[in-house]
């Protein structure tokens, strides 16, 4: 097209009506600069290749849609070599501020930290890369502080609660994934049983210290828990807030079968939960935590507790949690099922 093609389309699009689209101008002007570009690669054929070279440079700076301007500058926050954020802001607002950090290597077995203790709740997060294996034990002042630990390898930061003793105004947290035994395994039917080879991960560990919400958060209600699971039948249901409801009981008369009883819980916190049962003169064989139902099949971890036929007794449960909870409340909801 020549310049005199040009004004000749300029010219007859001016005289017609307005176009109904408003960026029609600029289809326009990038159509010329296609034009434009497609003559000058045609024409460097014939140049030098030195020449050729700018042209090529020349035809990638002013293709469409490729800014003229380099983009502004953007900001990016460096993670910290502990693979742990110095600070992060739970879902319910909640905010942690790192105070101490380590890491224990695939080769190591235990690490220490000395960390302040100002007050305010404690926790203890890892973050693992490598090989889903033995988790490492929390120890403060080499003692065990109680709640259970982290899952095998969480690729994701977990939480766990840290006790410390009262009116401590320091404390030394000790990681330590040392196991006793070593243990074996049989790889074959009565072959022998060999050493159990150690997984190779690397634990990404701190402490943290979070502060109390200002205001209490309050956690969704808890789902209904199902009437009929792994059939059995719901013969009653508990509800309750912690802090405040921590026991339940109820009597029930024995049919032969099984007494089960589960649990699920909701808010932050939740998994910090932790359940005791008896029923009649048999008591839990170990504390169970708690359950999150949100979506998907319910997470049983049903108890069962033989009762037998026709004798009357009584199921008692207890409450508690592991930690401090300030304005971080949790719900739970009990189900008690037989046959």
């Amino acid at each position: 097209m020549t310049v005199q093609d040009l004004r000749d389309v300029l010219r007859e699009r001016a005289e017609g009506p307005s176009p109904a689209n408003p960026h029609r101008h600029d289809e326009v002007r990038a159509r010329i600069r296609r034009r434009r570009l497609r003559r000058r690669a045609m024409a460097g054929g014939a140049v030098s290749v030195s020449s050729a070279m700018a042209a090529v440079v020349l035809i990638v700076a002013l293709l469409p849609g490729t800014p003229e301007e380099p983009p502004p500058a953007t900001t990016v926050t460096a993670e910290p070599a502990s693979g742990l954020p110095e600070r992060y802001t739970a879902p319910d607002g909640t905010v942690y501020r790192r105070l101490a950090t380590t890491r224990l290597v695939a080769s190591g077995v235990k690490t220490s930290v000395t960390t302040p203790v100002s007050g305010e709740p404690l926790d203890v997060a890892a973050r693992c890369d490598g090989e889903a294996g033995a988790s490492p034990r929390v120890l403060v002042n080499g003692r065990n502080t109680g709640p259970r630990g982290f899952s095998p390898c969480p690729e994701d930061m977990e939480l766990r609660p840290l006790i410390v003793p009262k009116d401590a105004k320091e404390v030394a947290v000790t990681f330590d994934r040392t196991t006793s035994g070593g243990g074996c395994v049989m790889r074959t039917r009565n072959g022998p049983c060999e050493p159990v080879e150690p997984r190779r991960s690397d634990w990404d560990l701190a402490v943290y210290e979070w502060i109390p919400p200002a205001r209490t958060v309050t956690p969704e209600s808890v789902r209904a828990m199902p009437e009929r699971p792994a059939g059995k039948r719901m013969v009653a249901q508990f509800r309750g807030t912690w802090p405040g409801e921590s026991k339940i009981e109820m009597q029930v008369v024995g049919t032969g079968d099984p007494i089960g009883i589960d649990q699920i819980c909701s808010g932050e916190l939740a998994g910090r939960m932790w359940f005791e049962y008896q029923v009649g003169d048999e008591e839990s064989p170990t504390r169970s935590g708690c359950g999150v139902w949100k979506e998907g099949p319910f997470p049983t971890a049903m108890e069962e507790f033989a009762v037998p036929k026709g004798k009357r007794v009584t199921v008692t449960g207890r409450v508690g949690f592991w930690g401090e909870s300030t304005n971080r409340p949790v719900k739970w909801a009990i189900g008690v099922y037989r046959k």
